[in-house]
Formats: structure tokens, C-alpha cells, sequence
């Protein structure tokens, strides 16, 4: 019989798609956000809580055989919110009795010069990614004490339906309205972009294996790729000639004067100007790979993109 999971954060991109992904496979989902609105789908219901609130994350988590925690806040919240948010999710999901798997991203490792894989030491120097790192060091911590099965997967910057992220803003919503393209540090460093609905299979693969908890897990993502390929894919598929910038660190230091979120962005500036690879041949090995190719994934991101932007307010 098809057991209960529960979506936290199902408003968001990672969040939404786990939700599709689950009801794709027969689950019914409890889907919570803030808002606790969603795209109706069969054997969702969708749910209103805070997830700051540990008593209203209870209530919202009983019953459930898995929670997957796909909340986030934007970066000028992380270090009042990330931790608190995660000790309520480990708190309700306990109180259920349930697994606990975890959206995560590369932050903790730092400035590399080789592929990440889950042994790349936690170096990072900067705030987020050391909060990303301590993060991971609660989330496990708790597993390792018995207080709550904890599975983790990561991925790279997303791309399709609902992302928020580098590549979205800089070149999808650009091309799309006719503007030009840009990319940050170099285009030609070659960099994982990660869609949303292999996310999903991700995670729910990792929510259906017992051998999954306890560790960190990358998930499979297609081939990385450059900034200039990936703009001049996304131009082709809006069949369009390429037009693109790219931004340089200088800039980005005189932006961030009048910017916060460019000022918080300069910390992962080193995601972008030199080679950023995540290695997920441990997912692989374990647990095979669906992996939807960067042409597919262009298309259905804009395809979506072009729906969304006929719906009415």
C-alpha cells in the first residue's frame, strides 16, 4: 500500500517537483508550504505551516513514512534561519517516526580543482559555506544518535520549473524577453546544472532505500556543460542567434555596493570562475540513474516558463 510522504517547502522548486515525482509514483503527499497553495494533482493535499514552528511541523509530519525537507530562504536569512529550520523538521520528523531526507547544495567544499564527490573535504572559508557544513554535522549527528533516519542528497545549481538559481535568472528569463545572456566569472569553465525533476527521482530514490540513511548522497545530473553552451542551447531552442556577457568579479565587487544580494553572492563567486563538477558516480552505483539531457531539460524549462506566463494573477 502507497504510504503517506510529506513535502516541506513543496511551494519551491526542488519542493515542487518532489511533489509531482511522488505523486507520479502512487504516493499520496501531504504538500506543505507557507503559502499551502499548489497545482492540484491526484493524491496531493495541500497543507499551511511555518517552519520555524516545531508544533505546527508535528501535526503536519504524523502519519508520514517520509519527509523530504526542500526548505529555503533567501541568503540574507541563513544564519538566523537554516539551523533553527532544520532542528524543527529533525524534531517533527522524529515525533513521526519517519525518514528524513534533505535537499542540500555544494557550499560546504569550497573553492576545488577536481570533481566533488561526498569525501571532498568541508574547506569551505566563507559564512554560508560553513553553515552549510554545520548543517550537515546536525542533520547527521542525529541520525548517528538514533533520533531521526536522516538521508542527504545534493545537487548543483537547478534548472527547469520553478528554479531559483544562477542559471535562471542570468540567462533562461533573459533569452526569454529578448535580452542578452549573462554568465558569471568565465564562460568557458565547465559547470553540473541540475534539473529539477531528476532532483526529484533523486530524492525519492533515496527516500525508498533503507541503504541510503545515514550518508550523503550527489544526484545524478547530465554531463556538465559551460556557460557558453548552456546560452547558446537555450538561444537555439528560443531559435535566436546567441548574445552574451559575462560578468567579472570587479563588477560584481562595484554592484555589490548597492546590491545585498550580489554582496552575498561574491562568496560563491569561485563556483563560477573555474571548473565546478559534481561527481554522483556513488548514486549510480547503488542506485542506477535517470538523467534527462540538457536539450530536454532547456525545452521543458521554457516550455513551462511560456505557460507560466499566461496564467492569470
Amino acid at each position: 500500500m502507497p504510504e503517506l510522504q510529506v513535502v516541506l517547502g513543496a511551494s519551491g522548486g526542488a519542493g515542487s517537483a518532489v511533489v509531482r515525482e511522488m505523486a507520479a509514483r502512487g504516493h499520496p503527499v501531504r504538500a506543505v508550504s507557507r503559502s499551502g497553495h499548489g497545482v492540484p494533482l491526484p493524491g496531493v493535499s495541500y497543507l499551511r505551516a511555518d517552519a520555524t514552528s516545531p508544533s505546527g511541523l508535528r501535526d503536519v509530519c504524523q502519519g508520514a513514512s517520509a519527509v523530504y525537507h526542500c526548505v529555503n530562504v533567501p541568503y540574507r536569512m541563513w544564519t538566523t534561519h537554516l539551523l533553527p529550520i532544520a532542528d524543527a523538521i529533525i524534531e517533527a520528523t522524529a515525533s513521526a517516526g519517519a525518514k528524513l531526507v534533505v535537499m542540500d547544495n555544494l557550499y560546504m567544499y569550497g573553492p576545488v580543482d577536481k570533481p566533488m564527490t561526498e569525501e571532498t573535504p568541508r574547506t569551505a572559508g566563507g559564512k554560508k559555506g560553513r553553515l552549510r557544513a554545520a548543517l550537515e554535522q546536525r542533520l547527521l549527528e542525529a541520525h548517528r544518535t538514533g533520533k531521526v533516519r536522516v538521508a542527504i542528497g545534493r545537487a548543483s545549481d537547478f534548472l527547469g520549473p520553478r528554479a531559483n538559481s544562477a542559471p535562471m535568472f542570468l540567462v533562461v528569463e533573459p533569452a526569454r524577453a529578448g535580452r542578452t545572456a549573462s554568465w558569471v566569472g568565465t564562460l568557458d569553465a565547465p559547470h553540473t546544472l541540475s534539473y529539477l525533476p531528476d532532483v526529484a527521482w533523486g530524492l525519492a530514490t533515496l527516500g525508498e532505500h533503507e541503504e541510503a540513511l545515514g550518508e550523503v548522497w550527489h544526484l545524478p545530473a547530465a554531463p556538465p556543460l559551460t556557460g557558453r553552451q548552456f546560452i547558446a542551447m537555450v538561444f537555439q531552442e528560443l531559435g535566436r542567434p546567441a548574445r552574451m556577457r559575462v560578468i567579472r568579479r570587479p563588477m560584481m565587487v562595484v554592484a555589490s555596493l548597492f546590491s545585498p544580494t550580489i554582496r552575498e553572492a561574491l562568496e560563491v563567486f569561485y563556483q563560477f570562475d573555474r571548473p565546478f563538477v559534481m561527481d554522483a558516480g556513488k548514486f549510480a552505483r547503488r542506485f542506477g540513474s535517470r538523467v534527462t539531457s540538457h536539450q530536454d531539460a532547456v525545452r521543458a524549462t521554457i516550455t513551462f516558463s511560456d505557460r507560466a506566463s499566461t496564467r492569470p494573477n
